[in-house]
């Protein structure tokens, strides 16, 4: 009788087990398309895949396909179907591969940035995933220990229409579509019309009313202001905005749903109303959740000139390795201060008002 209990506690603890792998492999799945699937695997792709030698198109094959064999592993991990010949195995080896890239990115990197494993939804460094993974090997290597291969059921076809049929199903819910890298959209222009345009203007006017030695005296100014700006170069943003690479400029990368978008936006704005001459304001936004950019300038305080680009050019954009919000100081192509993410390299609005501000 002892014996029967003792059993039937093993195959209960045993089952949720299973049950706790399942999940994580479920939400391993889940967590990678979130919050839609477009963006979440072009960004797995563009910043995990990529840098790790895949190009775009094995990128994209490759992230679906490994999104519905954790999808698979999820299910099968619930059902007796070789469960001791194949789905323990397999879910060892993917969480195996899946630490060796771990190991290595952490002795290359160091132990920063979100590993992906989850996707946004639960952010984790390498270090944090590794622990995870082997303690989810520990269970499995438990689990093939008490498991009686005889019990196994086999019936090959549910497993083969399982696992193809998760498969297919990411594919069905992130659809591969082409994209034009060389297209840049055109810029929506909603700064006020007080910049550039009446400025001139203005200039044309006080022009004419100057004194020759007046004149003269502006000419010294100019030349000593040309001697002190850094030499003009062309920028890896020209290609959004013709005018990125003359005089003083911050380029924005954001996405309209985030937070800290437009945060960082509405104190760029309050650093508007409080410098003079403060550097003309460009935004590339990311093509997520785009039917929220009047509700992001409206929280900022103030429109700005802004383009939309897909998600995979937005991160190249933007660079693979780093986060929004970005914010980039451009003087004559220059790159003077970039910011990006919300951690150690994140937007620090004193830090910036000193460097805008300083002759």
């Amino acid at each position: 009788m002892s014996s029967d209990n003792s059993l039937t506690a093993k195959s209960k603890i045993a089952y949720g087990l299973r049950i706790l792998l399942s999940f994580m492999f479920l939400l391993s799945a889940v967590a990678k398309l979130y919050p839609s699937p477009h963006f979440a695997l072009t960004t797995f792709e563009i910043k995990q895949l990529i840098p790790m030698g895949f190009n775009e198109v094995s990128a994209a094959y490759f992230s679906r396909t490994l999104i519905g064999c954790e999808l698979a592993l999820g299910i099968g991990l619930l059902q007796p179907h070789y469960f001791k010949r194949l789905v323990l195995p397999l879910s060892f080896l993917m969480l195996l591969l899946f630490s060796s890239q771990l190991t290595y990115e952490t002795i290359v990197n160091g132990n920063k940035g979100n590993c992906g494993c989850f996707g946004s939804l639960l952010p984790m460094t390498p270090v944090q995933a590794l622990i995870k993974n082997i303690v989810a090997m520990g269970i499995i290597a438990y689990l093939f220990k008490i498991t009686d291969k005889n019990d196994d059921k086999l019936n090959g076809y549910l497993i083969s229409t399982l696992i193809l049929g998760s498969v297919l199903a990411v594919y069905l819910v992130g659809p591969m579509t082409k994209r034009s890298a060389s297209s840049v959209p055109k810029s929506v222009i909603l700064e006020s019309p007080t910049t550039e345009a009446v400025s001139k203007e203005i200039d044309t006017i006080k022009a004419e009313v100057l004194t020759s030695d007046v004149k003269e005296e502006k000419k010294e100014e100019t030349k000593t202001k040309a001697a002190t700006e850094p030499k003009k170069k062309s920028s890896a943003y020209s290609k959004y905005y013709a005018d990125i690479d003359s005089g003083k400029k911050i380029l924005c990368f954001f996405a309209p749903g985030c937070d800290h978008c437009k945060e960082t936006a509405k104190e760029l704005t309050q650093l508007k109303k409080q410098i003079k001459d403060f550097p003309e304001l460009r935004i590339i936004f990311m093509d997520e959740e785009v039917e929220l950019i009047p509700s992001f300038f409206e929280y900022a305080g103030s429109k700005y000139t802004y383009q939309v680009i897909d998600v995979a050019d937005f991160w190249k954009a933007i660079g693979g390795a780093k986060d929004t919000p970005g914010v980039i100081y451009l003087w004559n192509g220059n790159v003077i201060k970039e910011y990006d993410g919300i951690n150690e390299k994140k937007f620090k609005v004193s830090e910036f008002k000193a460097i805008v501000t300083k002759k």
